[in-house]
């Protein structure tokens, strides 16, 4: 022992009698402070003042050392409170192609602020998917092949196979076995999981900050120079696409909404010429829908949505068949959340 850590035996009953007393009756070295693990960023901070208790009382944080992280921790925890809270959610509609904000609006949360479901999107999709795929395939079978029914040689005597008649699927130009037919591939969906599909990825897009309202009337602002020497038949029709072609990379481009962006779906009430030519010729950019033209998947596919104020409430109207019922209480019907309630409106110069 005398060997190991102490030169002594008086020492180290010594140190045994030391190690006995409380923390309180220790004598304090006048130090710096010593940096730890938890407080390395405000080494600065001055040593609390109860650094020096006793093992017996209770830790207790000090507040000038973790003020950041209870802030912190109570910022993350009413966020969390807040999810589950929220019942209407602002929307922006802005002017175009200004983008200048021009009124703000209140929608339901039910509307554009659901949780993502993955499992109902694709259901959606292969919904859709399925129903528009078009089951056009067909043969003919040995009956519809053209030509005579006759057997092309006798049974015996000839040392050849035994051959019927000309259709048969063993010959050249014979019917097919088991060919395909005209099918239906569409599957069925709940009306009700289908519409909340639709307001999931709306939702998904709102909460992405990728689903841009603009005021009625959305379309390309062409140069009126080019629109009159265009309408005047000045240009030839090489001429005019190419023009248009550059400039709605250009344009496209200036507002990041582009083919490196991610490209863009535009969403209208009706056909726009200037809007929907001009992405006919530069696809690549994006391209324009009309409203009835519009399905989950083509909600999902780029990289925005820069829909029109009243194709966004017609969409949800439509679609929110699982917050109405056809049941009526005391002679009334749940008619569901309201849809864009103004609350602040911009002031017109």
């Amino acid at each position: 022992m005398a060997g190991k850590g102490f030169k002594s035996l008086n020492e180290a009953m010594k140190a045994l009698s030391i190690a006995s007393k409380s923390c309180r009756a220790l004598p304090m070295r006048q130090s710096s402070i010593l940096p730890s693990r938890r407080s390395m960023a405000s080494v600065a901070t001055p040593l609390a003042a109860n650094i020096t208790r006793s093992v017996s009382e209770p830790w207790q944080p000090s507040m000038s050392t973790n003020t950041t992280a209870s802030l912190d921790d109570i910022a993350r925890a009413a966020k969390v409170l807040t999810q589950d809270s929220v019942t209407n959610v602002p929307i922006t509609v802005y002017s175009f192609p200004e983008l200048e904000p021009r009124s703000l609006e209140s929608y339901s949360a039910r509307h554009l602020h659901l949780p993502l479901r993955r499992d109902i999107l694709h259901l959606a999709v292969i919904y859709e998917g399925d129903s528009t795929r078009r089951g056009m395939a067909s043969t003919k079978t040995r009956y519809e092949v053209h030509g005579s029914h006759r057997k092309m040689s006798p049974q015996k005597g000839t040392g050849n196979a035994r051959r019927g008649t000309r259709q048969s699927p063993l010959m050249k130009g014979g019917g097919k076995t088991f060919g395909p037919k005209p099918r239906d591939f569409s599957t069925k969906l709940n009306r009700k999981v289908y519409d909340l599909a639709w307001r999931t990825a709306l939702s998904y897009r709102y909460k992405r900050g990728e689903l841009i309202v603009t005021e009625d009337g959305l379309d390309l602002p062409l140069p009126n120079d080019f629109l009159w020497l265009a309408g005047g038949g000045k240009l030839s029709r090489e001429l005019e696409d190419g023009y248009v072609r550059k400039w709605v990379h250009e344009f496209m481009t200036s507002l990041n909404w582009g083919k490196e962006a991610g490209r863009t779906t535009f969403i209208t009430g009706d056909k726009r010429p200037n809007l929907f030519t001009g992405f006919e010729l530069a696809g690549a950019e994006g391209r324009a829908l009309e409203l009835w033209d519009v399905d989950v998947k083509d909600l999902l596919e780029t990289g925005r949505i820069v829909i029109e104020r009243s194709a966004l409430k017609e969409m949800i109207k439509d679609h929110q068949s699982d917050l109405v019922t056809r049941v009526a209480v005391q002679g009334l019907r749940q008619k569901g959340p309201k849809l864009g309630e103004v609350l602040v409106r911009a002031r017109r110069y």
